[in-house]
């Protein structure tokens, strides 16, 4: 029994090995210099874009006190398409570090989303928000 033991840790290592490689589980969150929480849930392929370019992205936004969903293309069924310097300083950061198939969660700190304005009414003043993002394609490249 005792060789049965050391056998079933390697298989062990080998699937986490194997199941890390292909983008599961999620990598730590990173936090950048600008206050951006960045979560890789699943590698890319290809060139990341620049903040010239053009993405197309699947998105779910939500507050990170209460879980609720203010905005997502996702529930919309249709990606959209902006150029990346086009947006908060949030996204324009964070979908730079992410390669077309990519999937990531975002937490962006008001000073690099919204600030102190907020959006339509929808998004208050000082608000802290979370994003589900997939990078679809970036054009041109």
């Amino acid at each position: 029994m005792t060789r049965l033991i050391p056998a079933a840790l390697v298989a062990a290592a080998f699937f986490a090995t194997a199941a890390q490689a292909a983008g599961s589980p999620a990598a730590d969150p990173v936090t950048t210099p600008s206050g951006l929480v960045f979560q890789s849930l699943k590698e890319g392929t290809g060139a990341s874009p620049t903040a010239r370019d053009t993405v197309r992205v699947h998105y779910r936004g939500y507050f990170p006190d209460s879980g609720k969903e203010f905005d997502s293309s996702i529930a919309r069924g249709q990606p959209i398409d902006f150029p990346l310097n086009g947006v908060i300083p949030c996204w324009t950061e964070a979908l730079q570090k992410m390669k077309a198939g990519g999937k990531a969660k975002l937490t962006c700190p008001a000073a690099i989303a919204y600030g102190s304005r907020g959006a339509g009414g929808v998004i208050p003043p000082n608000a802290a928000l979370n994003f589900d993002v997939e990078l679809i394609s970036v054009k041109g490249k």
